[in-house]
């Protein structure tokens, strides 16, 4: 299997630390892109210099510059990152968090939770379903 690559949006740098470790020992050859803030994150996927997208974005709700529920609405309303995977990876477990989140388009939602372990599990189950399992649209044709 060819390495696929996740854009991890992620503004805490010991979150991002664990949670590329976890990406890494999923099982699944990976690399793991960062984007510290929701505009980082968008800049990568929108830019005209953005030639090829990631396969899998995680994306942290509580971002600075930008909320992550902004990016991921944003990401669906354009037309190249409309069916890109998104899956919500936060401590959140709020009602409200994960409805905004759903309505705004997101594929998945992730707490990372208090527990080590059960969060390496929940990476390693999500890397395995959305990169290995899961059958991916593709980008459309014309980007332009």
């Amino acid at each position: 299997m060819q390495g696929k690559v996740i854009l991890l949006v992620e503004d805490n740098r010991t979150d991002e630390e664990l949670t590329t470790r976890a990406l890494k020992n999923s099982g699944v050859p990976v690399s793991v892109k960062v984007a510290r803030n929701g505009e980082d994150a968008l800049a990568l996927l929108l830019s005209a210099e953005a030639h090829t997208l990631p396969d899998l974005v995680l994306l942290d709700l509580k971002l600075m510059k930008g909320s992550g529920l902004h990016v991921l609405e944003t990401l669906r309303a354009a037309p190249r990152t409309r069916t890109l995977p998104v899956v919500v990876l936060t401590s959140s477990t709020k009602h409200d968090d994960v409805t905004a989140a759903y309505r705004a388009g997101c594929n998945g939602y992730i707490s990372k939770g208090v527990d080590y372990r059960q969060f390496v599990e929940a990476a390693k189950t999500a890397v395995q379903y959305w990169l290995v399992h899961n059958v991916a649209p593709g980008e459309p044709e014309d980007v332009g």
